[in-house]
């Protein structure tokens, strides 16, 4: 990796994570949905959103407007899943628990060795391919994306915490510019 500076949300665990998702969700429905199709644009752009969402809140200095666009990130990934089961359901693939989906799949490791293993990921992150299999892409997919979920909670209620010890942007601007007008 260079050495330029990254932004905040590149350190996240949640917002890294989605990296793949986004990535391996463009090649699944290049593999299997059809060319030009409206699930296919609506996949590609709910994994866009997932990833994106977290960025742009991040940017904001409302911390309300990072709540916000949070929600939207998990409120995306929510809705991908939704997709990917339906994938499922509709090609008769059956979805596998947990533990399952961690000894069969060999890319879970892999990827999360790269995103632990990299503070910020780099450009170019060399995440594994996305199975060939079917059954184990989908298996993945629905992994990956419940594990970006959980860690989404958790940073909307870190933020959410943050807000209700701290306050909000307009709140705190307020008490500034009272400060002032009291000198």
């Amino acid at each position: 990796m260079n050495d330029k500076k990254r932004a905040g949300y590149e350190y996240l665990l949640a917002y890294k994570i989605t990296v793949p998702i986004y990535d391996y969700t463009v090649e699944f429905v290049k593999r299997w949905i059809v060319y030009s199709s409206r699930t296919r644009d609506q996949m590609e752009q709910a994994a866009r959103s997932g990833m994106a969402n977290i960025a742009e809140g991040n940017k904001q200095k409302s911390l309300e407007l990072y709540i916000k666009l949070g929600g939207i990130s998990r409120g995306s990934l929510e809705e991908l899943l939704k997709d990917y089961l339906s994938y499922a359901r509709q090609n008769s693939i059956d979805i596998w628990d947990k533990q399952r989906c961690i000894r069969e799949i060999r890319e879970i490791s892999e990827i999360w060795g790269i995103i632990k293993n990299n503070p910020t990921l780099p450009d170019n992150p060399n995440f594994p391919d996305l199975p060939h299999d079917k059954k184990k892409a989908v298996n993945l997919m629905l992994t990956l994306i419940n594990q970006a979920n959980y860690l989404l909670d958790k940073l909307v209620e870190s933020l959410l915490k943050k807000h209700q010890e701290k306050g909000g942007f307009s709140e705190n601007l307020l008490k500034r510019r009272l400060k002032y007008r009291a000198r």
